[in-house]
C-alpha cells in the first residue's frame, strides 16, 4: 500500500508538522472566512472525525470491524444530558469527565465479551449490545426522555465563558476553538497511542495474529485496551456533540448510526491515519447536502456513497496518495 498517508506515518513528526501545520491554520482560520453556518457545520464534522478516529484503532490497526460504536458515542451524549438534567451541571469540563468515565465503564464491560471474538462474530456481538443499549434509552422514557429525548442547554467553557446570549454566534467561534482544541489533543494522542510500541503490536495482531502470539504478545489484554480507548474517544465525541445539536435522543444508539461511522471511515481510507478525519468531515458535508436537497436524502446519499466506494477503494486519502505519487513520478 504504497500511499503519501502511510508514508507520513513512517516519518519523523518534524517532517509530519511541515503538513499538518498549514491544515492547522486553516481551521483556526475558519470563523473568520466563513459564514457561521459553514462554521458550525465543519465543528459537527470535527466532533465526527474524533469519533472516526478512535473507531479506526480498532478496524484499521487491530482488525475489528465493530458495528456497535453508536452506543459509546450514545453513552457519551446522555452523560451529559443526565448530567444537566438531576445534577444541573453547566460546566463542558464536567461533562467531558463524565462522559470519558461513563463510556470507559461501558466500553470495558463490553469489551471483556466482545474481544474474545474475531470477525464477524465480534461485529454481530458488538451490534447486539449496543442495540441492547438503545432499547433502554428508547423504554425507560421517565428516564431518558425517550424518543423525545433531553434537551442539553448551552455549556459553560473553562468556567468562564458562557453561552448566554446569541448561541450561533456562541457555537460558531467560542465552542468551534473550544472543539478545535479537543480535536487537536485527540489527534496528537492518537498520533503518539498508533506509532508507540502499543499500536505496533495491535498492527502485528491484525497482519497475522498467530505470530503476534508466538513472540509473546497477549492478544486478548491488547485487543481490550484497544476496544476500550476506541469507546473513549467514541464516548468523548458523543460528548462534544451534544451542545451543538442541543437535544440527544435514542436515535444516536441505533445501528444506523454505526453505519455512519462505518462509512466515514471507509470512505476516508481506514487504512490511513489520516483517512477517517477526512472521511468524517467530507460525510458530514455530503449528508447535509443531501438533506437539504430533497427528501429522499437517503436514497440520494446512499448511490452517492456507493459510487465513492467503488470509484476509490482505497478511500480518499489512498487514491489522492497514490494519484499524487504518479505524478510525482512523471515529473
Amino acid at each position: 500500500m504504497n500511499t503519501v498517508a502511510v508514508a507520513l506515518e513512517k516519518r519523523s513528526p518534524a517532517k509530519v508538522l511541515v503538513y499538518a501545520v498549514p491544515v492547522a491554520v486553516l481551521l483556526i482560520a475558519v470563523p473568520w472566512v466563513v459564514s457561521q453556518y459553514n462554521t458550525i457545520l465543519l465543528a459537527y464534522g470535527l466532533v465526527m472525525a474524533i469519533a472516526a478516529l478512535g473507531f479506526n484503532l480498532l478496524l484499521g490497526y487491530t482488525g475489528l470491524l465493530s458495528f456497535g460504536h453508536s452506543a459509546y458515542f450514545g453513552v457519551g451524549a446522555y452523560v451529559v444530558a443526565l448530567m444537566v438534567k438531576y445534577l444541573k451541571i453547566t460546566s463542558m469540563e464536567l461533562f467531558l469527565v463524565g462522559a470519558i468515565a461513563g463510556s470507559a465503564l461501558v466500553t470495558g464491560l463490553f469489551g471483556f465479551v466482545c474481544v474474545r471474538y474475531t470477525r464477524i462474530f465480534f461485529g454481530i456481538l458488538t451490534l447486539a449490545l449496543s442495540q441492547v443499549l438503545w432499547s433502554l434509552a428508547f423504554k425507560f422514557f421517565w428516564v431518558t426522555g425517550g424518543t423525545d429525548g433531553l434537551r442539553v442547554p448551552t455549556p459553560t467553557l473553562l468556567g468562564m465563558v458562557s453561552g448566554k446570549g446569541d448561541k450561533i454566534e456562541f457555537l460558531a467561534h467560542a465552542y468551534y476553538y473550544y472543539v478545535l482544541v479537543v480535536f487537536f489533543a485527540c489527534v496528537a494522542l492518537m498520533w503518539v497511542i498508533v506509532n508507540s510500541p502499543f499500536g505496533k503490536a495491535l498492527q502485528a495482531i491484525r497482519d497475522n495474529e498467530t505470530r503476534a502470539e508466538f513472540v509473546g504478545v497477549q492478544i486478548w489484554r491488547y485487543r481490550w485496551v484497544a476496544f476500550l480507548v476506541s469507546g473513549v474517544f467514541t464516548g468523548l465525541a458523543g460528548a462534544l456533540w451534544v451542545p451543538l445539536n442541543g437535544l440527544t435522543t435514542p436515535d444516536i444508539m441505533h445501528w444506523t448510526f454505526s453505519g455512519e461511522i462505518v462509512f466515514m471511515t471507509v470512505l476516508g481510507g481506514f487504512r490511513s491515519f489520516a483517512g477517517p478525519l477526512i472521511g468524517a468531515v467530507v460525510f458530514n458535508y455530503l449528508k447535509t447536502f443531501a438533506v437539504g436537497y430533497t427528501v429522499y436524502w437517503q436514497l440520494l446519499l446512499g448511490v452517492v456513497l456507493v459510487v465513492l466506494v467503488l470509484s476509490l477503494p482505497t478511500g480518499i486519502v489512498g487514491t489522492a496518495g497514490r494519484a499524487f505519487e504518479r505524478w510525482r513520478g512523471r515529473g
